[in-house]
């Protein structure tokens, strides 16, 4: 698998290297917008499978790196993108998950250190899912919460809701809530009918459906 990398802290950059080569990837570094926006778009036998982009790079150190992303996937529909955010910034997830089409990801800087949630997550983005980092679901579902948009749902169903909004599928959710599938699966439709959002086999299509509910 062929990983571009945008960072523009070395230590930070060196690392993330190191461990994707050691997962068995191979990697393009590069460390400001620009470059990065010339990696993502190249036709050549270095196009990537899946880029991991820090929101900041140079030259402006503000959303360079997202707005480098989104240009590619304008202008490659569908190229997978980790992003990589210091902060919870709900308008990155919004601007992310505004196409609508999956194969993104937005995890927070603190879970890189996490090895195996790392390259499971670069891993499930390169084929085509969508991974958000729970601490941005836990805050979605507050500010949605509080304009009483899932009051409707019992506990058990916010928690299939947000398993469910990381990417997991319903055996990774009925495992982590030690539940059976069958059970994931009447919270599902139960999930949607209170949402008012129609099901969907696709696993994708069901969490962008799901998270672009609650980040109107």
């Amino acid at each position: 698998m062929r990983v571009v990398l945008a960072e523009d802290v070395f230590l930070l950059r060196d690392g993330l290297i190191r461990t994707l080569q050691e997962h068995g990837c191979e990697v393009v570094a590069v460390d400001n917008g620009p470059s990065l926006l010339r990696a993502l778009l190249d036709d050549g036998d270095a196009a990537p499978d899946v880029a991991v982009v820090d929101v900041r790079l140079p030259p402006t150190f503000t959303d360079e790196g997202l707005q480098a992303a989104l240009e590619a996937r304008r202008r490659r529909p569908g190229l997978p993108v980790l992003i990589l955010s210091q902060y919870v910034e709900q308008l990155y997830a919004n601007e992310l998950l505004a196409g609508g089409e999956g194969a993104v990801g937005y995890l927070l800087k603190d879970r890189v250190t996490h090895t195996e949630q790392f390259i499971d997550a670069v891993r499930r983005v390169a084929a085509g899912g969508t991974v958000m980092d729970p601490q941005v679901i836990s805050r979605l579902l507050l500010r949605s919460d509080a304009r009483g948009t899932i009051g409707s749902l019992t506990p058990r169903e916010r928690d299939v809701l947000e398993l469910m909004a990381e990417g997991r599928s319903n055996a990774a959710i009925a495992t982590g809530l030690h539940i059976s599938e069958s059970a994931v699966a009447k919270h599902t439709a139960s999930i949607f009918t209170k949402l008012r959002i129609g099901p969907s086999a696709d696993d994708n299509r069901r969490v962008l459906a799901v998270l672009a509910y609650l980040k109107r």
